[in-house]
C-alpha cells in the first residue's frame, strides 16, 4: 500500500468554524499573538493566556469535522495515511483518522510548567492554581513561538518516506513546519490545495506539483476521490 504524507494547516479547520490569525493582521480572537502564543506572554500575563485558551476548548466542543476532514479519512481505504497537522484541534481524530501527528501541540490536552513530559487530557478549563502531580503549575499543552516542535523529526521522517504528499490549507509561511513538504522524495507526487496558495520556489519548481485553488472542503474530497480512482485502477 502505497504512503500519503497529509500537511495541514489552519484552513483545513477554518470551514469547521475555528478561527485563524493569518487573515486578522496578526490578531487572533483580537487578540495580539505573542501574547498569547508565547513564552513571554506566558510569564507577563498566564491568567490571560489560560483564559484564552480556555474559550478556544470551550469553541472546539461546538464544532464538528468538516468535508475535508471526513475526506482524508476515505483516504485510508487505499493508502496509508499519515496527517502532519500545525493545527491543535482534534478535527482529524473526530473525523475518523487513524494517524494524526500534531506539530503545535493539543487543545484538549494541559502540561506541567516544570516537567513537560507531564501531560493530562484535560477537558475543561486549565485554571490558576490547577497543579499537576508535582506540584507545578499547569499551561496548555501548545507549541508557542520560539519552543521547540518535539514532533519535528517524527513528522519529516513520514514525508521522506511518502509517495504522495498533500499541502492543505496552510500559508507555508510559519517555520519549520512550513519547510516540511521539503523533504519528500524527488519523485513524490506533491499536491498543494488552498483557496490563496502562497508556492515556494522549491514548490514552484518541482515538475511532480500541482497547485489547487479551492477551499478544504471542495478540493480535498475532489482530490480524494481522484487519487483513490487511480489508486484502485492501477
Amino acid at each position: 500500500m502505497r504512503k500519503i504524507a497529509v500537511l495541514t494547516g489552519a484552513g483545513m479547520s477554518a470551514e469547521s468554524g475555528i478561527s485563524t490569525f493569518r487573515d486578522s493582521n496578526g490578531l487572533w480572537e483580537n487578540h495580539d499573538i505573542m501574547d498569547v502564543a508565547s513564552p513571554q506572554g506566558w510569564q507577563k500575563n498566564p491568567k490571560l493566556v489560560l483564559q484564552f485558551y480556555n474559550e478556544r476548548r470551550r469553541q472546539l466542543k461546538e464544532v464538528e469535522p468538516n468535508l475535508g476532514h471526513l475526506a482524508l479519512k476515505k483516504l485510508e481505504s487505499a493508502f496509508e495515511v499519515t496527517i502532519i497537522t500545525q493545527n491543535v484541534d482534534d478535527l482529524h481524530e473526530r473525523a475518523g483518522s487513524s494517524t494524526v501527528i500534531h506539530l503545535h501541540g493539543e487543545l484538549r490536552k494541559a502540561r506541567s510548567t516544570g516537567y513537560p513530559s507531564l501531560v493530562y487530557d484535560w477537558e475543561g478549563d486549565i485554571n490558576w492554581g490547577d497543579l499537576c502531580e508535582r506540584g507545578n503549575q499547569l499551561r496548555p499543552h501548545i507549541v508557542w513561538f520560539s519552543e521547540d516542535v518535539p514532533m519535528l523529526k517524527t513528522a519529516a521522517d513520514v514525508v521522506s518516506d511518502a509517495d504522495i504528499v498533500l499541502i492543505i490549507g496552510t500559508s507555508l509561511q510559519v517555520y519549520p513546519a512550513a519547510g516540511l513538504f521539503e523533504f519528500a522524495p524527488p519523485n513524490a507526487q506533491i499536491y498543494y490545495i488552498d483557496p490563496k496558495p502562497q508556492p515556494t520556489y522549491q514548490l514552484s519548481a518541482n515538475p511532480k506539483s500541482s497547485i489547487i485553488e479551492e477551499k478544504a472542503t471542495i478540493g480535498v474530497p475532489a482530490l480524494v476521490d481522484q487519487l483513490i480512482q487511480f489508486e484502485n485502477f492501477i
